[in-house]
């Protein structure tokens, strides 16, 4: 059985969402079905922009972040892979140079 994928929204939909909801004499329930979409969605929307203020919201791990904050954890996370395998292969040089200089002494 697959899983249904959640329907993702443009930021500008989210935002006019919000901004419509807040508007005297308007409720969430009504832009809600007025959008086509669940009233909840509206309120989560209204959570991440206030938390978040005026940067772009994204989630990872479950966490808020912003697009430059993303850009920056995938690029430590690739730098972080880099030096691991750098770690490696110098583990496995000085093993091989250790093994080499022990049968070259009598």
């Amino acid at each position: 059985m697959t899983r249904k994928r959640a329907k993702s929204y443009p930021e500008s939909f989210r935002r006019q969402a919000v901004q419509l909801a807040d508007q005297p004499g308007r409720t969430a329930a009504d832009v809600a079905e007025e959008l086509g979409i669940h009233v909840g969605q509206i309120y989560n929307w209204r959570t991440q922009f206030n938390k978040l203020s005026k940067k772009q919201f994204t989630v990872a791990d479950g966490t808020n972040y912003s697009k430059e904050e993303l850009a920056e954890i995938r690029k430590l996370k690739k730098e972080i892979a880099d030096l691991k395998e750098e770690r490696d292969f110098l583990k496995k040089a000085t093993a091989y140079f250790a093994k080499a200089d022990t049968q070259n002494t009598p």
